[in-house]
């Protein structure tokens, strides 16, 4: 090890070098000398005693690094004064997600290091903070780079409870991540709960067991088939549905039943690749279009009458847009699209692929009456949601300036903007009515769904609330009963709400909803099974739990009625598949998109330029972040981010297939297509020649931990 005041490297006997990304960094910065820099030196000796500890600061001074007794190191850098007293006074809150102590404290004596070691003391003045999961050269880091570092690294806690941006920003400047706009993460990390297993909502859901058998979610099978214990197979229910034409009693349920058990397979028919990660992606009310929303700022639509064999049909783009095109939205009758960025206009395009012309600008930052100005200006907030009404005429969009507004298209105005209420980023908007634009909800990161009435407004505020997620909202979606309702939290559940069991507007106000989130970032962070606790105002019917809400706002549906007879709801996941889950919160089944796409393209050369993650190697990854299922045919589409370090995306179209594993149609499954449905030779010969898949690290990097025995005191 190196240090600044001495000119050889020395390293301790056994050391072996750690991969770290600051090395990386290290290429580009060589020979940059700046005074404001910081001297980034880290011990990676294991230390398996307590006489180890006291021999390391020996070592420090064998080493030369010339620090006294009464200063602080963290993550071996010299820190300012300023910076000590933050740290003196950082409270370490909460256990790390992993068995074994992976940010051990050290002390200068035994008696202070067992003290303080527990999580939830307060460290004494003279504590030194050790990361055993670092490089052991002495490497000059910028400290722009550093608090990147810290804020990839699953150090976010330390930076945001001294109040520090965690904000990861391009080089330019200007680049915002999918679920950031200009609104650095000030607010102070919360102590983590002591929850658990013992805390998880009952499987299966008695309510989602009465919701089943109610005949609004599905049907069950009759029941003197189960009291007999038939188990009725799929030639038995097709020959009851062609013969059952008009019939009623068990003629009709068995017809009813045949559809809801045809779960799309994890093979997927076709792979359709993309340049850059794909956010979103859904068929229309009808089944006979599509669209997928990606980063490179355009929309691809695609003509699906014959769910089975998809044809290209037009590109759209956003000019000017900010990180990603966010959302986009359906005309009812199909003939237009609205999508958004992380800006304050949306854009409304024709779907006539016939039609070249400049799609119109709608502007969401105008105050309500006020028609469209001539120079747009700059943006105010993004859009995170946008939703089309059932009767075509309006677009509500939920905001990064915790507001909801409603758009008049005829007009193009806003006729409502309800702000004030929501303290965070609306991540979700929908309408609860198919047939009614007056119901709205409305999910936001301040972990709360508000259900507003636009028949009574006259206060602006909504008509009541539901709480149950402890982390912020991602999505929600609405069966379209002006009832029911659905939404996907941070906190890694999925949950489903009943309209009469909301909590009213008095109720609420009464209640903190800041008090029951712990401000975990989700974009970097794992969220253990330990951190979970209920809600203490819970008023949710059924909690589903399994998938992964991680990395991006990933999205939750109900199924449809015609495909699927309304059994089952189901949301992406970040590790690479779609959960399909009963009423009662039982699993149906998964589509297992990583498996089905892995390896289907070769590594580019500029993969690490666009890989979202920082690791050792560039693996295969993916996030499945949205997925549609065909509302007449078993026929299920998810949009992804996939490739080589999630650097690029694809959409991919599963059926049902009674679990074969090979067809012999024509054309093949499985095979790769670029953006407007072209088949693409190298794709598939790569995939067909390439080594056997590699399984993914539990770690994105190395980590020497240190093993403690059962009886040692921390």
């Amino acid at each position: 090890m190196s240090s600044p005041g001495s000119d050889e490297t020395r390293n301790e006997p056994g050391e072996a070098p750690m991969w770290h990304p600051a090395r990386e960094w290290l290429e580009d910065d060589e020979g940059d000398e700046d005074e404001d820099d910081l001297d980034y030196t880290v011990p990676s000796t294991t230390m398996e005693t307590e006489d180890d500890w006291e021999e390391d600061d020996a070592g420090d001074e064998r080493m030369g690094l010339g620090i006294s007794d009464g200063e602080t190191r963290v993550l071996g850098l010299v820190i300012s004064a300023r910076t000590k007293r933050l740290i003196e006074n950082t409270f370490i809150t909460r256990k790390p997600p992993y068995h074994h102590r992976q940010y051990p404290i050290r002390t200068d004596t035994r008696r202070s290091r067992r003290e303080c070691g527990s999580w939830g003391r307060r460290a004494p003045a003279n504590f030194k903070l050790y990361i055993r999961d670092f490089a052991s050269d002495l490497l000059p880091v910028p400290a722009a780079q550093l608090f990147e570092l810290l804020a990839s690294s699953g150090l976010q806690h330390i930076l945001r409870s001294n109040g520090w941006s965690t904000n990861i920003v391009g080089d330019d400047g200007d680049d915002e991540s999918d679920d950031e706009f200009d609104a650095p993460f000030t607010r102070r990390a919360r102590p983590r709960r002591t929850g658990g297993a013992e805390h998880f909502p009952k499987v299966p859901s008695d309510k989602g067991t009465e919701l089943m058998g109610g005949g609004q979610f599905g049907t069950n099978p009759y029941f003197v088939d189960r009291l007999k214990k038939r188990k009725g197979v799929f030639a038995t229910n097709l020959m009851w549905r062609e013969l059952g034409i008009d019939s009623y009693g068990l003629r009709r349920r068995a017809g009813q039943s045949l559809s809801q058990q045809l779960i799309p397979g994890s093979v997927a028919d076709k792979i359709i690749h993309y340049d850059s990660r794909s956010y979103s992606g859904q068929f229309s009310d009808d089944g006979n279009f599509f669209f997928a929303c990606a980063q490179d700022f355009k929309v691809r639509m695609y003509d699906t009458s014959n769910p089975y064999e998809w044809k290209y049909y037009k590109t759209v783009d956003y000019p000017f847009g900010q990180w990603t095109i966010t959302d986009a939205t359906l005309s009812p009758d199909n003939r237009f699209l609205v999508y958004s960025s992380i800006r304050s206009q949306a854009y409304l395009a024709t779907t006539d692929p016939e039609d070249d012309s400049d799609p119109s600008v709608l502007d969401f930052s105008l105050p309500p009456g006020q028609r469209q100005r001539r120079s747009l200006g700059s943006s105010h907030f993004g859009i995170w949601s946008l939703r089309f009404s059932g009767d075509g005429r309006e677009v509500v969009a939920g905001t990064s300036e915790n507001s909801v507004v409603v758009y008049d298209i005829e007009t193009k105005q806003p006729v409502l903007n309800l702000q004030y209420r929501h303290q965070d980023h609306v991540n979700a908007v929908c309408y609860g009515d198919t047939s009614s634009p007056h119901l709205l909800y409305s999910g936001s990161d301040d972990t709360t769904l508000r259900v507003w009435d636009r028949r009574s407004m006259a206060d602006g505020r909504e008509a009541g609330a539901f709480m149950g997620h402890t982390e912020g909202l991602t999505y929600v979606d609405s069966k379209g009963d002006g009832r029911y309702i659905i939404s996907n939290g941070k906190d890694q559940t999925m949950k489903l709400w009943d309209l009469r069991k909301m909590m009213t507007t008095a109720d609420f106000d009464r209640i903190d909803p800041s008090d029951y989130t712990t401000g975990f970032d989700y974009r970097f962070e794992p969220y253990p099974d330990e951190y979970y606790e209920p809600h203490k105002h819970d008023c949710s019917v059924v909690t589903f739990r399994g998938h992964r809400v991680l990395k991006t706002l990933i999205r939750c549906h109900f199924s449809p009625p015609g495909s699927t007879n309304s059994r089952y709801v189901y949301t992406g996941s970040e590790d690479g598949k779609v959960y399909v889950y009963n009423m009662d919160a039982t699993l149906a089944g998964t589509i297992d998109v990583g498996s089905a796409t892995m390896n289907s393209r070769p590594r580019e050369p500029d993969v690490f330029a666009s890989a979202y993650e920082m690791s050792g190697e560039m693996l295969w990854r993916t996030c499945v972040r949205d997925a549609s299922w065909h509302p007449n045919a078993p026929v299920l589409a998810a949009t992804s981010w996939n490739g080589w370090g999630l650097s690029s995306g694809t959409c991919t179209v599963h059926s049902w297939n009674n679990g074969a594993k090979d067809d012999e149609g024509d054309p093949p499954i499985g095979k790769s297509y670029d953006d407007k449905l072209r088949y693409v030779p190298e794709f598939n010969h790569y995939r067909e020649h390439a080594p056997p898949p590699r399984r993914r690290p539990l770690r994105s990097r190395p980590v020497r931990r240190r093993f403690i025995d059962e009886d040692e005191t921390w």
